[in-house]
Parts: C-alpha cells; sequence; structure tokens
C-alpha cells in the first residue's frame, strides 16, 4: 500500500527521537556521576587530583555525545520531515491517478449513454405515428401517436416521458399522460431546445440541452434531446413539429456516480460527482448539492488530471465525446480524502 511509505516514515522518526533521548538520558546521568566525582575529588584533596581528571574527562565526552546527539537529531529531523512529505505526494499522485481514470470511466459511460439518446430523438422522429399525428393533428391520430410514445417508454425505461409538439409549441400528445397530465397544455415555443431542434438543417441534426427540472413532469431532473419531425419522414423533408426526449437524469446519473469501483474502505471519504462546463453539479454521489453547488474544480485547461487540496486529492476527466455525440464538456469529478 502507498500509505506504508508514510507509515514507515513516521515509525522512523519515533524511534529515533527515542532512540536519541535514550542516549541524551545517558548522557545527562554520566554528567551527574562526573559533578559527584569533581566533588569527591576536591574533598579528598592531593589524592583525589588524578581522579578529577579522569571525571572531567568523563564530563567532557558526555558533553560531545550530547552534541552529537543533538546534531543527529536535527538532521534526521530534516530528512524525515522531507521523507514525510514526498510521502504525502508519494500517496496523492498515486491515488490522483487512480481518481483520475475512474473519472474519465464515469464520464464515458455518460457519454456513451447519451450518445444513444441523441440517436433515439432522430431515430423516433421518423416514427409513422408521431408524423401522422403532426401531418393532421385529429384526435385519432394524437390518440395513436399517445399510444405509439406509450409503447417506446415500456421498451426504454430510461426515459422519463417524450413529448410530441407542433410548430407553435404546443403539446399534442405524449407517452405519461396519466402520471403526467400537466403535460397536455404545455407550450415548449420558449424552449432552447425545441427552437434549435425546429432550426435544424436536416434529419441528422439534434438538440440537447444541459439537466434541468421539468415542470409537467413533477419538476423531476431530465436532459432533453430533441429533433424535428419532418414531412413523410424523411431526412430532407420541412420541420412540422418537433419530438423531445426527457431522460430520467436523477434515476440514471444516480446509478452511474455510485457505480464507480471503490473498495468499502474508500467510500466513505469519497465523492464522485458529474458538473456541467460551468462546473454546476448535477449528479452526486452524496445526493448534495445538484444543480446548487459550483465544485471549485481546477483543471489548468487539461482533458484529464488530478491534484491535491490539503488532505484530498481530486481527479477529473472531461468529456471525451463518444462518436457522432461530441459531449456538451461535461466532467468526471472523484474526490477523495487521504487516509488508510
Amino acid at each position: 500500500m502507498p500509505e506504508r511509505v508514510m507509515t514507515l516514515a513516521q515509525e522512523v522518526s519515533a524511534i529515533a527521537n527515542q532512540q536519541v533521548a535514550d542516549i541524551q538520558n545517558v548522557t545527562r546521568r554520566t554528567k551527574i556521576l562526573a559533578l559527584n566525582a569533581l566533588i569527591e575529588a576536591a574533598r579528598a584533596g592531593e589524592h583525589g587530583a588524578g581522579f578529577s581528571v579522569v571525571a572531567k574527562e568523563i564530563n567532557h565526552i558526555s558533553n560531545e555525545i550530547d552534541q552529537h546527539a543533538t546534531r543527529l537529531t536535527e538532521l534526521l529531523d530534516q530528512r524525515l520531515t522531507a521523507l514525510n512529505h514526498l510521502g504525502t505526494e508519494l500517496v496523492a499522485d498515486i491515488y490522483g491517478r487512480r481518481l483520475s481514470d475512474l473519472a474519465f470511466n464515469l464520464i464515458e459511460i455518460m457519454d456513451r449513454n447519451l450518445y444513444e439518446r441523441s440517436c433515439d430523438v432522430r431515430w423516433w422522429a421518423t416514427d409513422a405515428a408521431v408524423v401522422a399525428a403532426l401531418r393532421n393533428p385529429t384526435p385519432i391520430e394524437r390518440a395513436e401517436a399517445t399510444r405509439r410514445l406509450g409503447v417506446i417508454l415500456d421498451a426504454y425505461t430510461v426515459y422519463l416521458d417524450l413529448w410530441i409538439c407542433d410548430p407553435r409549441g404546443n403539446v399534442l400528445a405524449s407517452g405519461r399522460p396519466a402520471r403526467f397530465p400537466r403535460v397536455a397544455q404545455a407550450n415548449v415555443a420558449d424552449q432552447d431546445w425545441f427552437r434549435d431542434a425546429m432550426a435544424g438543417a436536416n434529419g441528422d441534426h439534434f438538440a440537447v440541452s444541459d439537466v434541468s427540472r421539468a415542470a409537467p413532469c413533477d419538476d423531476r431532473l431530465v436532459a432533453t434531446y430533441a429533433a424535428a419531425v419532418r414531412t413523410g419522414g424523411r431526412k430532407d423533408g420541412r420541420a412540422i413539429g418537433v419530438i423531445g426526449i426527457f431522460f430520467d437524469w436523477e434515476t440514471q446519473a444516480r446509478t452511474v456516480v455510485k457505480g464507480v469501483r471503490l473498495s468499502e474502505k474508500e467510500r466513505d471519504r469519497t465523492r464522485c460527482l458529474i458538473v456541467d462546463a460551468t462546473h454546476r453539479v448535477i449528479a452526486a454521489s452524496d445526493g448534495v448539492g445538484i444543480l446548487e453547488e459550483r465544485f471549485p474544480l481546477k483543471t489548468s485547461d487539461q482533458a484529464i488530471g488530478h491534484y491535491r487540496e490539503q488532505d484530498t486529492v481530486i481527479g477529473f476527466a472531461k468529456t471525451p465525446g463518444y462518436e457522432t455525440y461530441p459531449g456538451l464538456g461535461w466532467l468526471g469529478v472523484i474526490t477523495q480524502r487521504l487516509g488508510k
């Protein structure tokens, strides 16, 4: 274990300090004996003169030993302090590299997941029932579209809801009208994802927005993807409306951040996050600060890296994108307190 380096440094420091203290204790006792010998030699007068010389030499030797012990303490303290510092840096670097790798894996899993969402929305924009509901929005066509969206939701459990919106932003059909009745009265004309989708040049275009709360869906956290529905379901057809799909961010992101491979000893001192391009927390393994906290991340414009702040190591990795999905500048972040 990397921490063993720090433990050994601390053990060596403790042993050295104890041994020096023992030496100094012996020299103190020797000095006392030498002093007593000098006193007795003085009492003996001329007969104690020779013994006085020996006692003085013993005292001199004791002083030299004491000086060497003091110097040894100074030299050991300097080097053991440096060793402890190097050990701390070594541990931080080893863990930092591991945390940045885990952060990369975390954000890559999310990227692959969201790439599939970008594929789904473009595919479902060509669905016959979706196209028909916008081409001829009669109650029958809208009911059929609602049924079709419900079938899709039954198969794709990662979604909270799917909406079909006319060119004015009115929701004509949704996949879960019984669960989210307020969707029927919703208008999304002011939403960036709707306007972006309508303005797309062709069927390859899709719109995506950062994580937000969908008020008509009980204020749940969603990642929204949208694409224009075009005449005939053709890639080059005229935009006649938009399909918006709402990824159940709260549930799916929690699974990803809590699924990071950590040992049981690490979990209590580790926090796994996904932050957006502005470093706003959009997912957290402890469930704290979502959409409210901005993590003070220091990337130094690196795509992947790590650093240490006091007793905490932070590893991070920016979204690499996946195939045709470029990502949104999000980052995986993992913080861990140093400890045994």
